[in-house]
């Protein structure tokens, strides 16, 4: 059964005695058509946005509730994050459930890629980390590429039952539902889109024009990524917003890249090679020799290295290091969830030291470009 008086921005039941609690609306605007909360209405009209923890238990609850009943799963991956944002387990709370992978932010690698291998090599990753969905669709919700193959697989999977969206924060989820909303719902509002994480706080219902629903579910908060960890104001620097423009440093060993005061990648040993940098493109890179990185991290952090900025850096945790090889002969991504990734390898074994914030993701993978 739907659920009633909830904010259409984000899913938090309608409320007008406590104002530090979800779904808050002024007395004066309680009853309005379009219902949606002063949060939402404040992230729309002035980009301000009041943090709001789900717990653990809330999403497994969430998650859980895509098994209940028979229904289509869209879960939407970061193509500029994937590992870092693709649900381990879902076809466990799916029970039985199709699932449909969305891999949106498509917009963000260069025009000249061959979207055929960015698919086959979507494909493969996913059925590395246990994943196997009935179709894959790359998109850019944002941009409207990939929408009609995406439609044409609903339509061929869903069979007329309930389509339950699913994703990690700031993924995208709402942008893509918003869009299906314009084209396909005859609904009078549209879902609370931002770069903050955590803007869906519940299940929103969405009605669809056969009788049918899109259900959104809040975005799964994962610590492993280094964007959870960012106050809103370092965000714009460190999400992208239009194509990667590959970085390229040529590379002699003992040598240190620095992407702000984020993260650290220290070529330890190897041959002299290009190190090419997928990161966005507020975020400035520093190159210096190994020998001067800690030096040089003590003295600037939060000023010359930034973001974040000096008033911000006990946000994050403090930094470990992941000894990483690229075996020789291949060249493979040195990826830092949330921040981007370097591409490296020669003819001889690249090994490399990464310092980022204590539990962040960090691992070698293939190479997508």
């Amino acid at each position: 059964m739907e659920r009633l008086n909830v904010c259409i921005g984000c899913g938090a039941t309608l409320q007008s005695e406590h104002k530090d609690r979800p779904g808050y609306v002024p007395p004066a605007a309680s009853g309005r058509e379009p219902a949606i909360c002063q949060r939402c209405f404040r992230i729309r009209h002035y980009n301000e946005v009041s943090p709001v923890a789900l717990d653990e238990g809330d999403f497994l609850r969430i998650l859980n509730s895509v098994g209940e009943r028979p229904g289509l799963v869209v879960h939407i991956v970061d193509l500029f994050d994937f590992e870092g944002s693709l649900i381990g387990g879902l076809s466990r709370f799916a029970r039985g459930n199709p699932i449909l992978l969305a891999v949106n932010k498509v917009d963000l690698l260069p025009k000249n890629v061959n979207r055929n291998r960015i698919r086959n090599w979507v494909q493969k990753q996913a059925k590395a980390a246990g994943l196997k969905p009935v179709d894959t669709v790359l998109i850019s919700a944002r941009k409207g590429e990939g929408m009609d193959q995406l439609l044409q697989a609903l339509s061929t999977h869903r069979k007329g039952k309930d389509i339950f969206v699913v994703g990690a924060t700031n993924v995208g989820k709402s942008s893509l539902i918003n869009r299906l909303i314009r084209d396909y719902s005859e609904l009078d509002a549209e879902l609370t889109v931002s770069r903050y994480p955590g803007t869906t706080l519940d299940l929103v219902h969405i009605p669809l024009d056969d009788g049918g629903r899109i259900v959104d579910t809040p975005g799964i908060v994962y610590k492993w990524r280094l964007t959870e960890w960012l106050h809103p104001g370092d965000l714009a620097a460190v999400v992208p917003s239009g194509p990667l423009m590959p970085l390229v440093y040529q590379l002699e060993e003992q040598q240190t890249l620095f992407f702000g005061a984020l993260a650290r990648v220290d070529f330890v040993r190897g041959e002299r090679q290009p190190f090419i940098c997928y990161v966005a493109g507020g975020l400035k890179v520093h190159r210096t020799k190994l020998a001067r990185a800690d030096e040089l991290y003590a003295a600037h952090r939060g000023e010359m290295l930034a973001p974040p900025v000096k008033e911000r850096l006990d946000q994050l945790p403090p930094w470990t290091r992941h000894a990483l090889t690229v075996p020789p002969g291949r060249e493979m991504d040195i990826l830092i969830s949330g921040l981007g990734w370097v591409r490296a390898g020669g003819a001889s074994a690249t090994e490399v030291v990464v310092h980022a914030p204590r539990g962040v993701k960090v691992i070698l993978r293939d190479a997508i470009l």
